[in-house]
């Protein structure tokens, strides 16, 4: 009881650094917004989407193949791409390989429309199989939902927990800031933001004290979606596009790779780039900076009890079309678009 008393002071100390409170609002505000919402949905409508086929092994190279596991909600599936070249699954699979140099074997099991509740039965679609790496993109659904973050992180939690210790390296995308979708109005958009940034360090306590590792998607893709709206919108004008996905799945990338050790640490990591603080905080700053990555500190940082404190790393997000390296710690992984043209799906 004690413990989880501590768990939730953490998670409510990081959502409010992470966005204030969205008690105050008064009354007619809300109506308002309720409205607004209504009116964003019938601009998003249902855009009809047969779903590609990606399981199976992708890359080459020696040794048995890692094995991948997606789980989340549409973004995770790459909703309304038909490539399956083109969707985060694959993109990363391949990605993935050629930094390990082994094939990776992929399952994805997210889900469209998914909530954080939702999670578990994804699980359960892979429970007893051997798991080397499991990543989770999942909150939007859960802040359009009205779910509270304190609720979504428990669920996740639960995930979280029984993948580590059945042996995976668990990172999770966060939730991205639903400010940036177009068809979402003001003053509907601020309180999307809020919320999302919200739900995002919420998230971030949850997981890293569970032993798995964080990514801040926030507004990663708020500039190309205001230059390129074409470009980075798939057709319903709310999700991503084929160069959206592909955008966020090289942002994910040198997480996943640092989780299954195949990245080497800076060896003198910049004060601004690396810090040890309560997890918290470090959930706080997280989603202020896009890209940002965070997970457990290590004994060797000599920090407090396990879980109480963590490591933010502040990695840069190079625009989309940059071919500049994307990480300002010197660990560059990138998407290559005919990475995944070796892939043996089955």
């Amino acid at each position: 009881m004690a413990l989880r008393a501590a768990q939730a002071r953490r998670i409510a100390a990081a959502t409010a650094f992470g966005g204030g409170g969205l008690t105050l609002l008064a009354a007619s505000t809300v109506a308002l917004l309720y409205l607004q919402a209504r009116i964003a949905a019938r601009a998003i409508g249902i855009t009809p989407w047969k779903r590609p086929r990606v399981d199976g092994v992708y890359g080459v190279g020696g040794g048995e193949p890692l094995t991948l596991v997606m789980m989340g909600d549409s973004t995770a599936a790459g909703f309304a791409v038909d490539d399956p070249r083109q969707t985060p699954p694959v993109q990363i699979a391949s990605g993935l390989s050629a930094a390990a140099d082994r094939p990776v074997r992929l399952r994805d099991v997210s889900r469209v429309g998914a909530t954080s509740r939702g999670l578990a039965a994804q699980l359960e679609r892979v429970r007893g199989q051997r798991v080397d790496l499991a990543v989770v993109l999942i909150g939007a659904n859960d802040v359009i939902g009205r779910i509270r973050p304190a609720d979504a992180a428990a669920h996740l939690r639960e995930v979280v927990r029984e993948l580590v210790a059945s042996g995976a390296a668990v990172v999770v995308a966060t939730c991205p800031d639903l400010g940036t979708v177009q068809p979402i109005p003001q003053p509907l958009r601020a309180v999307a933001r809020r919320a999302s940034r919200q739900m995002a360090a919420a998230q971030t306590v949850a997981v890293v004290e569970e032993g798995g590792s964080t990514v801040a998607l926030g507004d990663l893709l708020a500039e190309e979606f205001l230059r390129y709206p074409d470009e980075m919108f798939g057709p319903d004008r709310f999700h991503p596009s084929a160069r959206g996905y592909a955008r966020a799945a090289t942002v994910v990338l040198p997480a996943l790779c640092a989780a299954l050790g195949l990245l080497p640490e800076p060896v003198e990591p910049q004060p601004e780039q690396a810090e040890v603080l309560p997890v918290d905080r470090a959930a706080a700053a997280a989603v202020e900076q896009p890209g940002s990555e965070v997970r457990q500190a290590g004994a060797a940082d000599g920090r407090g009890p396990r879980g109480l404190w963590a490591r933010l790393l502040r990695r840069g997000t190079a625009p989309a079309g940059d071919d500049s390296t994307s990480e300002t710690d010197s660990n560059s992984v990138k998407v290559a678009p005919g990475a995944s043209d070796r892939s043996r799906v089955g």
